[in-house]
């Protein structure tokens, strides 16, 4: 709730600091004291329109400081939590004007944007006169209205569930069919490509192998001749090796007499025999490696060719074409499945759509339920208000097109001001006076179901005395049992049921020069907090006008004793 309200150099008033508490609390005083002033210096903290002309004459800037003492779940502080407001203690939002019409913005000594500003200020304060019924003039917020005297947030969080399933559905649906109708668009290719790879059946690395084996092939007629006479010298007619055995045999037949000089050699030749026949075993291989069949060079070259035109044609090396057969099959696999998939989604939106339908039915139910019992419970607040030819509607239609988190329903606030008269939206049909009574009577069913932790109520009892007034008083102080109020009245049956009385009036101060001359005299409004008497006294002044007669002092006591009663 509020609990502090600053003003400074606003208008006429020049310096104002008012402490608020629970219940009602009313302000009173004279036509033209200050009451708009100081409301539209409040608005002005909540993040009202700026304006340089609300600066008090002769002076540079004016500000606002509003303190409120709220729960520490309360939506304003997390609208003021996602702006990186620092939200411990109370919410302070305090707003300077500039006489050049510029203005800054602090909440918690942070300087913030209006906007956030006012979200805050929203969430915090409802200000509701003949000519500002905010939550009857928007019709948006009619809905919202009725779910919360309906007590309809489970239902309708199962509605936005359901339309968030509903839209993921669809998304995902829609995506689908964008990439099989991509995938439709390249299926011939694709599975000409994937036929035609099959068929190749290329492999990694074969291309470096063909070509290397075709190397070989053709270089092999030329080796062949040369590879055949080191065979034939090594192994052949005219090889060494038979002697080079003999000799070896001669000499181990000595080694037992000489060993130290016939051993060496003995070992050597033996080492030359070893690596001669290594040599022969490796010409072997060459000599047979040379040789080739001419129809194998020719299979070769053609596969080697078929891979090469293959890599030209795919734009890819020939040895990633194994890979690309590898994607080009999962893209046609993709393909069909995702026309099975496809269907799947289908049915996966259809059923989405079908448990919306349930669940947005079951919503619809329960706002037509509590709309009966709504305008049961408003049209029982109407006559005491002078409105007992008045019928309240709550106007319901169905937009099945329109599926959106909060169900297919539209509502909205009608009235029938006489029996006879054409019902219609009561922003168009009933008279700022009757709005008045009309919100009134409202903001007293939904008492305690989403309203502002503090409504202001500017003089929604204008033109109306005795019993409406008082009727009207008996709702607020019911209100106010449930939320902070306060009120703006020149009701004095009003005025009687306060806890909290302010008077508000016009005073005539000296001005001083900048050097503390005194210059000419000028208007100031000042806010006086009440006590017993002093409240008395103004209800007497609201009840006999400028003459307070001993008749209307005894008319107030009897107000306040039988408000009190």
């Amino acid at each position: 709730m509020l609990v502090q309200l600053a003003i400074r150099d606003i208008v006429l008033i020049d310096k104002l600091e008012l402490t608020f508490s629970g219940g009602l609390t009313v302000l009173t005083g004279e036509t033209g004291a200050g009451k708009s002033i100081l409301l539209d210096a409040f608005a002005l903290a909540l993040g009202g329109r700026g304006d340089g002309g609300l600066v008090r004459q002769g002076e540079a800037q004016g500000g606002v400081t509003a303190v409120f003492d709220v729960a520490a779940d309360h939506p304003a502080r997390a609208v003021a939590a996602a702006a990186e407001i620092d939200t411990d203690g109370d919410l302070i939002l305090r707003r300077t004007q500039f006489a050049d019409g510029r203005t800054r913005a602090f909440v918690n000594d942070q300087p913030v944007g209006v906007q956030t500003m006012r979200a805050i200020g929203t969430a915090l304060v409802e200000i509701h006169g003949q000519h500002d019924d905010r939550a009857l003039a928007d019709p948006t917020t009619h809905r919202a209205i009725l779910d919360a005297f309906g007590s309809l947030q489970g239902p309708l969080n199962q509605v936005a569930a359901a339309a968030k399933r509903v839209r993921s559905a669809r998304t995902s649906l829609s995506e689908q069919r964008e990439r099989v109708a991509a995938a439709r668009k390249e299926a011939d290719f694709l599975r000409h490509a994937v036929e035609e790879l099959g068929t190749l059946d290329p492999q990694a690395g074969e291309e470096a192998t063909l070509a290397e084996r075709r190397t070989v092939m053709q270089q092999g007629e030329k080796v062949a001749r040369e590879l055949n006479e080191a065979l034939d010298l090594v192994g052949g007619s005219g090889s060494l090796v038979p002697h080079l055995s003999s000799a070896v045999r001669r000499l181990e037949r000595r080694s037992a007499t000489v060993p130290t000089l016939v051993d060496p050699s003995i070992a050597a030749l033996d080492a030359a025999l070893v690596a001669l026949d290594e040599a022969r075993a490796a010409l072997d291989a060459a000599v047979l490696a040379a040789e080739f069949d001419p129809r194998e060079l020719e299979r070769v070259e053609e596969r080697l060719f078929a891979l090469r035109a293959a890599s030209r044609k795919y734009s890819v090396p020939a040895d990633d074409l194994a890979d690309l057969r590898s994607r080009y099959d999962a893209d046609v696999a993709a393909l069909d499945a995702g026309e099975q998939a496809l269907a799947g989604l289908e049915a996966e939106l259809e059923a989405a759509e079908y448990a919306y339908a349930q669940a947005a039915k079951k919503l619809g139910d329960g706002r037509r339920k509590a709309a009966k019992a709504l305008d049961a419970a408003v049209q029982a607040e109407l006559p005491p208000l002078k409105l007992e030819g008045a019928r309240f509607i709550t106007q319901i239609t169905v937009d099945e097109s329109s599926r959106d988190a909060a169900g297919t329903e539209r509502v909205e606030f009608w009235a029938q001001t006489n029996p006879g008269t054409r019902a219609g939206p009561m922003m168009k049909v009933a008279s700022g006076g009757e709005l008045s009574r009309f919100m009134l009577a409202l903001k007293v069913v939904l008492a305690g179901k989403g309203s502002a932790p503090t409504l202001i109520f500017d003089e929604i009892d204008t033109g109306l005395g005795g019993a409406v007034a008082d009727a009207i008083g008996a709702r607020l102080g019911r209100l106010s049992e449930q939320v902070q109020v306060v009120a703006v009245t020149h009701a004095p049956q009003v005025a009687a049921r306060a806890v909290t009385h302010f008077r508000i009036a016009k005073d005539s101060v000296k001005g001083k020069t900048a050097k503390g001359a005194e210059k000419a005299d000028r208007v100031t409004t000042r806010v006086v907090g009440l006590a017993a008497d002093a409240r008395r006294e103004e209800i007497a002044r609201m009840l006999a006008g400028a003459t307070v007669t001993d008749e209307a002092r005894a008319a107030a006591a009897r107000l306040l004793q039988g408000a009190e009663g």
